[in-house]
C-alpha cells in the first residue's frame, strides 16, 4: 500500500495535520466517532481534555489494530471538542501523545461543538484509515508513507 501527502503550494504548511493523502491499493475502514469511553463505557478523566486525547487514540487505534491495520492507517480525522481555546493552550502535549499514534499527520478537521453525548466527555473523533490488504509493510520507506 502506498500514501501520498498531498501538500499544493498555494496553501500555507500544515503543522499538525495534512492538507490531504491519497492511497493506492487498500481497503477504506469508516471509525465511528470515538470519544474517551474507558472499557466500562464511562468517560476517562472527566475535566481533563489531554486525557481525555489519549484515552480517544487509544480507541481509535483499537479498532483499526482490529481491523488488521494500526494506528498509522489512519488518514482523516475530525476532531470535535467541547473548548476548542482548551485544545489550542494544549496542543504541545496531544501533539506528543499523537506522535505515539500516528508517523504522518492525517487530514484533519477540529469542531468546537455545544455538548456530546455522554455528558463528561471533552472531545470525539471520527474518521478514516486505509489498511493493506497484505497486512503491516516490515520494509517501510522512510521517504515514502
Amino acid at each position: 500500500m502506498r500514501k501520498q501527502i498531498v501538500t499544493p503550494e498555494e496553501l500555507a504548511p500544515p503543522k499538525g495535520f495534512n492538507h490531504g493523502l491519497t492511497v493506492e491499493n487498500g481497503e477504506l475502514l469508516f471509525l465511528a466517532g470515538q470519544d474517551a469511553s474507558g472499557p466500562d463505557g464511562d468517560i476517562v478523566a472527566p475535566g481533563d481534555l489531554v486525557s481525555q486525547f489519549e484515552q480517544v487514540m487509544a480507541n481509535l487505534a483499537a479498532v483499526v489494530e482490529e481491523a488488521g491495520g494500526s494506528s498509522a492507517d489512519i488518514v482523516k480525522l475530525n476532531v470535535f471538542v467541547a473548548d476548542r481555546d482548551a485544545y489550542r493552550d494544549n496542543l504541545e502535549e496531544i501533539g506528543e501523545i499523537f506522535a505515539d499514534y500516528v508517523e504522518e499527520y492525517p487530514a484533519m478537521a477540529l469542531f468546537e461543538v455545544s455538548g456530546f453525548f455522554k455528558e463528561d466527555a471533552l472531545i470525539e473523533m471520527e474518521g478514516f484509515a486505509v489498511i493493506d490488504p497484505a497486512g503491516p509493510d516490515d520494509d517501510h520507506d522512510p521517504g515514502a508513507l
